[in-house]
Formats: C-alpha cells, sequence, structure tokens
C-alpha cells in the first residue's frame, strides 16, 4: 500500500478543482446509509445538519454495529465493542443536534458485509420506500464494508430517488489524481464554523475509534486520518442509474399527474419553447422529427415550422394528448415509440430532442446519437435542449449529452444557448 496522502495535499488538490456545489433540492425524506457507527459523522455529518436543519426527515442505517474495529478482540470483547459504538452514535448525534434522528440497526456483521448484500438490499428497500435523497458510503471506497453498502443502496433506491454517495477511506488510502475518483460527478458542500463545531462535538464522541484498542492497537482514526474531516468542505459524488430510464418510470408520473412537468403552465417551459422556436434557423423545414413529444406542447409549436412532424413518445396516455391537440393539423402524425428503436430512417431535416437524451445509458444514447446522424440529410439540424440539473432517473446531465453531440464529427455547431437552467445546441450535419 502507498503511503498515506496527506491532510496538506489534498486541500491544494481540492482547490485546484472546480468543483460544483451540492445543491440542497426540494427534498422531503432521505434515507442515509452507514456501514460503520461514525461512517455518517465523518463523510456527511456536515449534510446531515444541512439537512436536519431544513425541516427534512431523515433515518439513518447502520448496517453494522462496529464490533469488529479491532479484528483480534474475543467475541466478548466484540460484544462489548459492539455495546459501546451503539451508544456513542445516540451519543454522537445529540451533540451536534441531530436529536430527531434515531438510528435504525440492522445488526449486520462488521467486516462482512459483501457476504450479505443480498440481505442489506432487501432491508433497505423497505426503509427506503418512498424517499427522495438517499445517500450512502462510496461504491469504491477502499473499504469491503462500505463498497457493500453503497452498492446495496444503489439496488434498492427508489428509481425517482436522488442518490449521492460520501467517501471516507478515500482520503487516507487513495491519492487525489487516482483513476477511480469519480471527479466528473464530484460536488462540494461548503461548511460553516457552527458546521465544523457540530461535527467535530460528534466525532468527538466516538471515543472507541479515537484511542488504543484493547491491545493496543493503534487508533482507528488517529490524528492523521481525523484531519481529513476537520477541513471546512464535505465532497460527495453523484450516483446516477446505470441504465436507461424504465418507461413504467414515466408513465408512473402520467398515471399521478396528466401534466407531471407543469408543461402548459410554467414559465421555465414556455420560455424555453419560445427560445427553442427562435433558435430553428430555418424558416421552414420539409420533415422533422420530435421524440419524447409528451402531450405535446412543443409539437404545437414545430408543427407551424414543419411540412411533416412526425412526434412519439412511449407513453400512450400522453400520446393521446398530443393526438388531441393535433387533431387538426394532418401534417403532424403522434405515435408511441421510443429511443432510439423507433428514429424513422431519412432523410429528415431537422430532428428536435428536448429533456430526453439523458435518461438514456452509455449504449442508448451512442445508438441514438448514430441514428440521428444517419437518418439526417446533409444540411439538415439537430437542435438539442436540456435541464441543466441532474433528473434523478437519468444516468448523466444535460452538460454531458451536449458534450457528446458537439464531439460527433458529423455534426458542426451553429448555435449555442447557455442559461443556469438550461442549455440549446443547434447543429448542422455536414
Amino acid at each position: 500500500m502507498s503511503s498515506p496522502v496527506v491532510e496538506d495535499e489534498w486541500q491544494a488538490a481540492l482547490a485546484a478543482r472546480d468543483l460544483r456545489a451540492f445543491r440542497l433540492q426540494d427534498f422531503s425524506r432521505a434515507l442515509v446509509v452507514a456501514a460503520h457507527p461514525d461512517d455518517e459523522t465523518l463523510g456527511v455529518g456536515g449534510l446531515l445538519h444541512r439537512l436536519h436543519d431544513d425541516g427534512i426527515e431523515v433515518t439513518l442505517v447502520l448496517a453494522t454495529d462496529g464490533e469488529g474495529a479491532f479484528p483480534d478482540s474475543t467475541p466478548a470483547e466484540k460484544s462489548q465493542l459492539a455495546e459501546t459504538r451503539r451508544r456513542e452514535l445516540n451519543e454522537s448525534l445529540d451533540a451536534q443536534g441531530l436529536d430527531a434522528v434515531r438510528p435504525v440497526w440492522l445488526g449486520l456483521p462488521d467486516s462482512g458485509l459483501s457476504r450479505h448484500r443480498r440481505e442489506l438490499t432487501e432491508r433497505l428497500g423497505e426503509l427506503a420506500k418512498g424517499r427522495d435523497l438517499c445517500l450512502a458510503p462510496w461504491p469504491d471506497d477502499p473499504h469491503p464494508d462500505h463498497q457493500a453498502a453503497g452498492l446495496a443502496m444503489l439496488a434498492a433506491a427508489p428509481v425517482g430517488a436522488h442518490c449521492w454517495s460520501y467517501p471516507i477511506w478515500l482520503w487516507h488510502r487513495l491519492h487525489p489524481d487516482d483513476a477511480s475518483i469519480p471527479w466528473d460527478r464530484a460536488c462540494r458542500l461548503r461548511l460553516s464554523e457552527t458546521d465544523r463545531q457540530r461535527k467535530s462535538a460528534g466525532i468527538a464522541a466516538f471515543a472507541s475509534q479515537l484511542t488504543p484498542g484493547p491491545r493496543g492497537e493503534e487508533p482507528i482514526l488517529p490524528p492523521a486520518v481525523l484531519a481529513h474531516f476537520e477541513r471546512d468542505t464535505e465532497i460527495v459524488f453523484r450516483e446516477p442509474p446505470r441504465t436507461s430510464a424504465p418507461e413504467h418510470r414515466f408513465a408512473e408520473l402520467y398515471a399521478r399527474d396528466a401534466d407531471p412537468w407543469r408543461v402548459s403552465t410554467d414559465w421555465y417551459e414556455i420560455r424555453r419553447r419560445a427560445i427553442v422556436s427562435a433558435a430553428l434557423p430555418a424558416r421552414r423545414y420539409g420533415c422533422a422529427v420530435e421524440p419524447a413529444c409528451g402531450i405535446g406542447a412543443l409539437t404545437l409549436v414545430l408543427a407551424q415550422r414543419c411540412d411533416r412532424l412526425l412526434a412519439f413518445d412511449p407513453i400512450a396516455s400522453a400520446v393521446e394528448r398530443t393526438r388531441f391537440a393535433c387533431s387538426g393539423r394532418s401534417s403532424v402524425d403522434v405515435r408511441v415509440g421510443s429511443l432510439p428503436a423507433d428514429l424513422p430512417p431519412g432523410p429528415q431535416d431537422l430532428l428536435v430532442y428536448s429533456e430526453i437524451l439523458y435518461y438514456l445509458d452509455d449504449r442508448d444514447l451512442t445508438a441514438t446519437i448514430e441514428a440521428s446522424v444517419a437518418c439526417l440529410r446533409p444540411g439538415g439540424h439537430l437542435l438539442a435542449v436540456h435541464w441543466r440539473s441532474w433528473p434523478p432517473e437519468a444516468p448523466r446531465d444535460g452538460e454531458d449529452v451536449h458534450r457528446r453531440l458537439l464531439a460527433h464529427p458529423a455534426l458542426t455547431p451553429l448555435i449555442e444557448h447557455v442559461e443556469d437552467e438550461f442549455l440549446l445546441h443547434v447543429l448542422e450535419r455536414r
């Protein structure tokens, strides 16, 4: 194992990176998973304070009691340590002012979570129901229990939950340039002085980890390790889905609300459609395609600029509403269809992708981009517009989508429009 990285090196490395700020969204119920008592305080103590102070319901789940911190301990010593660590966690939460957060103990074996991942996933699945925010250790953190807890959370999280992970052993086991660190998904949470004081008080409660073990073993958290958790920032990694968003998720949203994104009334949606229309370089197009047309708000705008327009969506109820909205326009064909399979052959003059491509995984996005290029005639236009935030069901954000589009050798950028909330590009087929 390489020598540990001292905190000064990490401070310099973090200062050199332009990391995005972590933003608390309209969360209501959070599930926070820790492999051992103290993981949550070390990794995201400051974030827990923010959630709690904002009135967000927080359920803290401890996969183990942390009884295996000192491997040479006797069974009796491990049992005693388990009791100690449970008490310490409650004292830590109280010291941090997290009085409303009471831990749920699963009692799985410390240092053996990887053998119990199925059980852990099942138990987390029950606790995760109805949660819109899930936090767990980074699935690549260099401790097998942290890895197991992170992977179990990702498998158990509801499809509509925002998932984030927090590193712990990364700071003293890896170097800043380690290729496994997902800096492209990293966000920084700045801690106030009050946050730091509360977190420090919480860490101090874990005396069993700050002092030598029963046989004089080195403390689990010596000063050099603690230094990583005394900084004024916490780092979390976005953990997006690995596969394309499932169609049943959108069917559920439409079943609950005929206009789940308020495309008919929300000013963001109304204004974005106006900018899409203004950004189209040609006054009129022959053949155009609009995948993921939803309930047809943008379809009606595009229909005024196209001789023939094919609009499709995977959700039948949305398609029916679009058909009704376009019932007086014989030039508009509305169908049930999905990307990338139902993208029609060319030649097409215009493709419009609005708030859809970030829902595709790598395979589906690559196939969709290649099919788009193939079906566009030379000189045809591709317009892409996406929200700059990250939908919970999406494997990527809009900026990643647009980077991939702009990198395609057959597409020439014509127009760029970037705002805080969304970005738009028009590209021309060479």
